[in-house]
C-alpha cells in the first residue's frame, strides 16, 4: 500500500533505523556510553513507530480480505465488523501521523510547565487553578506522571503561579503547543452581582534537558534564597527553610522548588529547572526566536491569547491560532485537549511543508 500524508516519514525513519542499527553492531559502540544510550533510545523510538505501521498494514490487509469475502458471498453479515475495523484503522492512522509530527530535537523529552495568573485578580488566580487541574487530568489520561515543584497560592483563592514536571515520552512535544496566554470568560463566583468577567493566565512550557547536556552556571551568577514552604507537606516542610528560590542574575530567570523535605534536594531540582530554561533560551537565540518563550506571549492580557474558554453567554473553547472550536467546555476542563494540541501540530507541519 502506498504511503500518504505523514507516512512518507516512515520510509525516512526506517532508513535511519537501518543506519543506527549498523552503528549499534560495531564492536566499539559502547565505548561512549552516553552516546550509545542516545542511539539506543532513538532505535527504540523508531522501532515503536515502525511496528505501529506494520500492524496497521496487517490489519488493513485483513479488512480488505474480509470485505472481498463479503462481496463474493453477497452477504451483509460482516458489515458491522468491517465498520468497526475501519474505525480502528482510522484511529491507528491518526496516531501514526501524529507521531511523525513529533520530530523536533527535544520533542521526546519530559516537560516543565509554568502557569501564572495575569489580568483578573482573584478570578485570574482561580483560572490558574482550573488550568492546573486541566493539565493534570490531561497527563493522567496520557499515562504521564506529574510532580509539583513550586506553587504560590492566591490571596484568598486560587493559585498565583505553579511550576510542575510532566514526565513521559513526548510530553514536551505535545505540551509545547500550550505555550501562550489562555483567556477565560464566565460569570465570576467571586462577584456578588453575578457579572461576567474576563481573566487571563499564561502557560510556559520548556523541555526537560538530558543530564548529559552541559550548561555552565557560575556560582557568582546566582542568588539563592531559602524560605519556608507555602504549600501542604507536613510540619517539617512548613517549619524549616527547606524551599529554595534561585535567581540567575545575568538573565533574570527565577526558579523555585519547595516540594521536597530536604533543602539540598530542592536546590538540585531548582538547578535542573534553571539549566532547562537557560538551555531553551540558548536554543531560541540560535534560531533567532528568543521571543518564543520569554517575549512572544507579551502581556498576560487582552489581545495576546492563544485560546479562549467561554462559559457565558455561550459555551465554547476556541484556539485562535488554528480556529479549532469545541463546545463541550466541561470535557475540555476535564483534560480533553488533544484536539487542540493535534490541530496545532498539524498546522505547524503544514507550515514546514509550505
Amino acid at each position: 500500500m502506498k504511503n500518504c500524508g505523514g507516512f512518507f516519514e516512515i520510509d525516512n525513519r526506517r532508513a535511519l533505523l537501518t543506519e543506527l542499527e549498523a552503528r549499534t553492531a560495531k564492536p566499539d559502540f559502547w565505548n561512549n556510553q552516553t552516546e550509545a544510550q542516545k542511539v539506543s533510545q532513538q532505535v527504540a523510538d523508531i522501532r515503536k513507530l515502525s511496528e505501529l505501521w506494520s500492524t496497521f498494514q496487517r490489519k488493513f490487509d485483513d479488512v480488505k480480505t474480509l470485505y472481498n469475502l463479503a462481496k463474493e458471498e453477497g452477504s451483509s453479515a460482516y458489515d458491522q465488523e468491517i465498520v468497526n475495523e475501519i474505525n480502528a484503522l482510522s484511529e491507528n492512522v491518526h496516531r501514526i501521523e501524529l507521531e511523525t509530527k513529533l520530530s523536533g530535537p527535544q520533542d521526546r523529552n519530559s516537560a516543565i510547565v509554568n502557569l501564572h495568573s495575569g489580568a483578573g485578580g482573584t478570578e485570574a488566580c482561580d483560572w490558574v487553578e482550573m488550568l492546573f487541574r486541566m493539565y493534570l487530568r490531561w497527563a493522567e489520561r496520557r499515562g504521564y506522571a506529574t510532580e509539583v515543584m513550586d506553587i504560590l497560592p492566591g490571596d484568598g483563592a486560587g493559585i498565583k503561579s505553579v511550576t510542575f514536571f510532566v514526565n513521559g515520552l513526548y510530553a514536551y512535544g505535545y505540551l509545547k503547543s500550550e505555550t501562550g496566554v489562555h483567556r477565560l470568560v464566565r460569570i465570576s463566583p467571586f462577584d456578588a452581582n453575578k457579572r461576567r468577567h474576563t481573566s487571563f493566565a499564561a502557560c510556559d512550557v520548556i523541555p526537560e534537558i538530558e543530564d548529559d547536556v552541559q550548561i555552565e552556571v557560575k556560582d557568582t551568577d546566582l542568588r539563592i534564597d531559602t524560605y519556608r514552604s507555602s504549600g501542604a507537606g507536613g510540619q517539617h516542610v512548613n517549619k524549616t527553610d527547606s524551599a529554595v528560590r534561585m535567581t540567575h542574575l545575568p538573565t533574570g530567570i527565577v526558579v523555585a522548588c519547595q516540594n521536597e523535605r530536604s533543602q539540598m534536594k530542592n536546590r538540585a531540582k531548582a538547578m535542573k529547572m534553571l539549566k532547562a530554561k537557560l538551555f531553551e533560551l540558548e536554543e531560541d537565540k540560535k534560531r533567532a526566536e528568543q521571543e518564543r518563550h520569554y517575549g512572544e506571549k507579551g502581556d498576560i492580557a487582552w489581545g495576546n491569547q492563544i485560546r479562549s474558554y467561554v462559559f457565558m453567554p455561550y459555551q465554547l473553547v476556541k484556539d485562535h491560532r488554528t480556529d479549532h472550536e469545541y463546545s463541550n467546555i466541561a470535557d475540555v476542563m476535564d483534560g480533553n485537549i488533544d484536539m487542540f494540541i493535534e490541530s496545532f501540530l498539524e498546522s505547524k507541519a503544514g507550515e514546514k511543508k509550505g
